[in-house]
Formats: C-alpha cells, structure tokens, sequence
C-alpha cells in the first residue's frame, strides 16, 4: 500500500507544532500501526530527518503506553491499541492524520508524546490497598463473591491508555478514575480505604485539571478494553457515601 500520513510534529510543550505531510510505500496490510511508523522513521533517519517520537512499549496491547488519536478517533477506526491496530484497516491510497491525545492534563512532550504522569498522581492518592508484610496469605483464606471478584476483573482491565480522556469532549479522566476505583472497592481487601480513597482520588483527578464529565458516553466507547459507562456512575455513587461518612 502507498499511503499520505500527516503528522503532528512539535518540539516541546513550549513550542507551537504543525502537521507534516510525509508519504509511505510498500506497506504490509499485515503490519502493526507502530510497525508502519518505524518505516516512516526508518525512512526520515536514512535522509538525515529528525524521527517522529511516539509512544510505545509492550506492542501486546497491555501496558497501555500507545497514545494516537488516528483520523480523529482514539486507537484509531478500531476498538482495539494502537499497537494492536493493523494496516489492513486502511486502505491503499489513504490519507491518515496521527495526532497526539488531546487534552490540557497531557501537556506535549514532544511530537506524538504526551506526559499521562497525571494519572501517576491519581493513583498514588489512594489507588492501593493495606497490605501487612510478610509471606503471602494463603489464596483462599479471604473468600469473594464471584458477582464482587467477576465486577474486579472488569475494572481491574483499565491498563491506562488515556483514550478515554482523548476521547471525551470536555477531557474528563471519569471512566479512568472510576475503573481504579471500582476495582478495589468490591474486595475485601480494599474495605479499609473505601471511603478516603474514592475522595482522594477525585480530588487529585480535578487537581490535575482534567475537564467534567458530562456522561457523553464517548469515553466508553473508545475504551480498547471496554471499562463500562456504568462504573462512573457507580463512582458517583460511592464518592457521595462516602462524603457523608467520612468528615474532612
């Protein structure tokens, strides 16, 4: 396939940046999206032009580091990481516009790189559980509910991409924050912090500067790995108990 990619090209946060137009022949249908860029920049470097930077680690569609708004849509036309996205989706002759996610908490770093370490700071303000130290327990010393440890798991698939937050118009982390909350709430092991951590974290997710959520739903529906739109109601559920109970 021959294909027009324009790209966004930005030196740092402090820069203005602009599309570049750069041409790519012979691409496999069977390549990865990520696969198809290394071509690019294998490309660029052989004429002695600065690479496109962007995101990427596992390639496996489970560490969550892949980051490409793809013609306007999160991961790209499929529901799935942009990692995991093949060439096969487009078609010969296209033109594809790649964008870095969009949104006033992930500030450019540069090119197609942004800094998510907002979410860092989301979790480390009561994404955790107590846990004594020592020799783990033994599994099945703490029984679960498989409705409680079935609702965990499917929380517990958020890996953090931050599509959500590229894919919401206002730039809210609701389904991110709600999915690393919902997952702990259920367990047992979680009950401890139940409360302050539903507050703390939301409370470090607007201190971030992320937008409100306005329940378009388009979070979810960007979501590679299906977070539901009803654990952000859920949330709000559990941050209103807990505003009663626990007293600041």
């Amino acid at each position: 396939m021959k294909l027009t990619l324009r790209v966004w090209r930005q030196q740092n946060a402090d820069t203005p940046g602009a599309m570049a137009t750069y041409q790519v022949d012979d691409v496999s249908q069977d390549m990865s999206f990520l696969e198809m860029l290394d071509v690019l920049n294998e490309e660029l470097i052989l004429k002695g032009e600065e690479p496109v930077a962007f995101d990427h680690d596992c390639r496996e569609g489970i560490c969550g580091a892949c980051s490409l708004v793809i013609n306007g849509d999160a991961h790209g036309p499929e529901r799935t990481t942009t990692c995991q996205l093949h060439m096969r989706s487009f078609r010969d002759g296209d033109t594809i516009d790649i964008e870095p996610w969009r949104a006033a908490a992930f500030p450019v770093i540069k090119d197609l790189v942004v800094d998510r370490s907002a979410f860092d700071r989301v979790i480390q303000a009561g994404g955790y559980i107590t846990a004594p130290t020592g020799s783990a327990p033994e599994a099945h010393a703490t029984p679960v509910p498989k409705a409680d440890a079935d609702y965990a798991f499917e929380h517990a698939e958020c890996i953090g991409c931050g599509a959500c937050v590229a894919a919401c118009p206002n730039g809210a982390a609701m389904l991110f924050t709600s999915a690393k909350v919902n997952h702990l709430n259920v367990l047992p092991q979680g009950s401890p912090e139940r409360e302050t951590r539903v507050l703390d974290m939301v409370s470090q997710m607007d201190a971030e500067g992320f937008g409100g959520c306005t329940l378009t739903g388009e979070c979810a529906t960007a979501c590679p790995k299906g977070i539901p739109l009803f654990s952000i109601t859920a949330m709000n559920k559990e941050w209103l108990r807990a505003s009663r109970k626990v007293k600041r």
